[in-house]
């Protein structure tokens, strides 16, 4: 019987430190999706065209982990999905890198630069800019 009691014990200290993890898709999702928004707004800016407000787009990220499951650090796709006040719809794929701490690391994956451009882009004027929706950075809290 003391036996059994002490495994018991073992196990339940195992996996005590083992609830879920707070990186979620939810989490994700809700970060990528307004950070977008705001980037496309500054970007429209930067490239000399027509100034949309970032809350007259519609931005909505779907998100899930590479590795399988559910939550966890790691790789990530979100597939970001937005319209303008015109109503067009878009579809951007992002490869995400998610650590520990809610900060990650979104880039555009090759089958979107067709629609969204590389890492730089022409502005109205013909100047090169970096393209702020390429790559970007962003952090979620975890608590």
């Amino acid at each position: 019987m003391r036996r059994t009691t002490t495994i018991a014990a073992l196990v339940a200290l195992a996996f005590a430190g083992c609830g879920g993890s707070p990186i979620t898709g939810g989490r994700i999702e809700r970060a990528v999706a307004p950070t977008f928004a705001n980037l496309v707004h500054a970007q429209l800016s930067r490239m000399g065209l027509t100034a949309v407000p970032a809350a007259d787009l519609r931005v909505a990220a779907s998100c899930y982990r590479v590795a399988g499951g559910s939550a966890g650090a790691g790789e990530w796709v979100c597939t970001v999905v937005w319209a303008g006040p015109r109503g067009a719809l878009l579809r951007d794929t992002y490869d995400l890198t998610v650590g520990a701490n809610g900060c990650y690391t979104a880039t555009l994956a090759a089958s979107a630069e067709a629609t969204l451009g590389g890492p730089t882009v022409a502005a109205t004027d013909g100047r090169q800019v970096r393209n702020l929706l390429y790559a970007f950075d962003g952090c979620f809290d975890t608590t």
